[in-house]
């Protein structure tokens, strides 16, 4: 059974596609700065917006801040309206709720806006019991600092507690940001899709395109930069069949690329993924996976053919 959204999150549940800002500002895994310029990333964005998608996924640890102040100065420099989402990284030092508070007001200030639509705790830690900073995320709403608040990377437990932290304010938890697609089915398998279908928490897919390994450009002889992660030759020959598959799905479609089916994919199972972009053609190639749908067959058929992957 699916729950109604709250209205507070309904913006949430009718965007289909978002923008991740990861990568913008990112030298460690992304290499920004080496290939791509600022006036890159903001065609991206304007591409983004321009085909529709105006929900932005950034955090307060992304480029050490960049991101932020990145988003932040396309957004002032755009008429168009712009949902922006950032995120709190509890590091040891940040053990309280007003921890939650004084982090967002950082945001904010390096954003230049007096409200985020989303803030989210970025990650659960073992050093702070997770209601104490289900309390901050109520804080912050209270004190008029974001429109809506979700977490990241929490498991079924984890996401309950906030969630009955939260009901006793009447704040609904709006989301739940997790790595999700067709090579990391975990929210499938373990219950966390269907737990947050239940309660009307919209799940926000980040690395839809596994940080690319679903685009169908790596390969054996082409492997993705070692800062991506150790991808072995064997794992890369099994992935073949996959991009294949999704080529030829793709054809039947208008000549979609595996990129568009692996985040069409997400979409089809309920999900919001937000793919990242840091030039104008990764955006129009990300928005190419709206305005149409696989069948149930063929969403059936890449499970399928993802199987072997999912452990």
């Amino acid at each position: 059974m699916t729950a109604q959204p709250a209205k507070e999150t309904l913006f949430l549940h009718t965007a289909e596609m978002g923008l991740g800002a990861w990568a913008w500002g990112d030298r460690t895994v992304w290499h920004y700065g080496q290939g791509n310029t600022d006036a890159d990333i903001a065609a991206a964005f304007q591409a983004s917006l321009a085909a529709g998608i105006n929900l932005v996924d950034t955090a307060e640890v992304y480029g050490a801040g960049r991101s932020e102040i990145l988003l932040g100065k396309f957004v002032q420099d755009t008429e168009q309206p712009v949902l922006v989402a950032t995120k709190f990284l509890p590091f040891p030092w940040r053990q309280g709720r007003q921890s939650v508070v004084r982090a967002v007001r950082g945001s904010l200030k390096r954003l230049g806006l007096e409200k985020v639509d989303l803030y989210q705790i970025h990650w659960p830690t073992p050093i702070t019991p997770t209601e104490i900073f289900a309390e901050g995320l109520a804080l912050a709403v209270q004190a008029g600092l974001t429109r809506a608040v979700g977490v990241s990377n929490y498991n079924k437990n984890q996401m309950q507690r906030v969630y009955t932290v939260l009901s006793k304010y009447n704040i609904p938890l709006a989301s739940n940001q997790v790595e999700y697609h067709l090579l990391d089915r975990k929210i499938e398998k373990n219950g966390l899709l269907d737990r947050c279908n239940e309660l009307g928490i919209r799940v926000i897919a980040y690395s839809p395109l596994s940080k690319g390994l679903l685009t169908g450009k790596y390969s054996p002889e082409n492997p993705p930069p070692p800062a991506r992660g150790s991808t072995s030759k064997e794992f890369l020959n099994r992935l073949q069949g996959l991009t294949s598959l999704m080529a030829e799905i793709g054809k039947g479609h208008g000549d979609k690329t595996p990129a568009q089916v692996a985040l069409n994919w997400t979409i089809c199972k309920g999900t919001l993924p937000i793919p990242g972009a840091k030039t104008e053609s990764q955006a129009v190639e990300n928005s190419g996976a709206l305005g149409w749908r696989l069948t149930d067959e063929e969403v059936k058929a890449l499970d399928e053919a993802s199987d072997e992957f999912i452990e």
